[in-house]
C-alpha cells in the first residue's frame, strides 16, 4: 500500500491460472484499504498470455484481451500470475506494459518455481516457492 500511495491502480490478472488468486489479493486490496486512511480505486482487467508450443517455452508471447491497454499509461499497474517459472513470459510481458508508460508496475505471484533455466526475472511479491518439482520425465 505504501508504494501505491493515493494513486488508483490498475489491475492486470493473467489467465487462467491467476484468477482465483487475483480475486483474493483484490480482496485483500480493499480491506487493507477500508482500514487505512486512504482510499484506493482499483480497475481489473484480464489477459491471457501463450508462450508455449507442444510444452517448451518460446521466446514470443501472443496477448489476448485486456480492453485497452493503453490505459495503462501513467497508471500504478499490478501484474497477478498464478505461476512464474522461467521467467521469460514475465519479462516480456513486463516489456510490452513498459511500452504504455505506466507510473509503476509491481508483479505478484502466488508460486515461483526455482528451475535452472530462470532468466532473472521474479515477482516483487510471491507466495509460495518450489526449488524443485516432480517431473515424469526425471523418474
Amino acid at each position: 500500500m505504501d508504494d501505491i500511495g493515493d494513486h488508483d491502480i490498475v489491475v492486470l490478472c493473467v489467465l487462467k491460472g491467476g484468477y482465483k488468486f487475483c480475486a483474493d489479493l483484490v480482496e485483500f486490496i480493499k480491506v487493507l484499504s477500508r482500514n487505512s486512511n486512504k482510499s484506493l480505486l482499483m480497475r481489473v482487467d484480464f489477459i491471457r498470455l501463450k508462450s508455449y508450443c507442444n510444452d517448451q517455452s518460446t521466446q514470443d508471447i501472443q496477448i489476448t484481451g485486456g480492453e485497452d491497454l493503453s490505459l495503462l499509461s501513467g497508471k500504478n499497474v499490478l501484474i497477478v500470475e498464478a505461476i512464474v517459472d522461467t521467467g521469460k513470459t514475465m519479462q516480456a510481458l513486463l516489456k510490452h506494459v513498459e511500452g504504455f508508460k505506466p507510473k509503476m508496475v509491481k508483479v505478484a505471484s502466488l508460486l515461483v518455481k526455482r528451475v535452472p533455466a530462470a532468466v532473472g526475472c521474479h515477482p516483487d511479491c510471491e507466495w509460495f516457492t518450489l526449488t524443485s518439482y516432480y517431473s515424469p520425465n526425471s523418474v
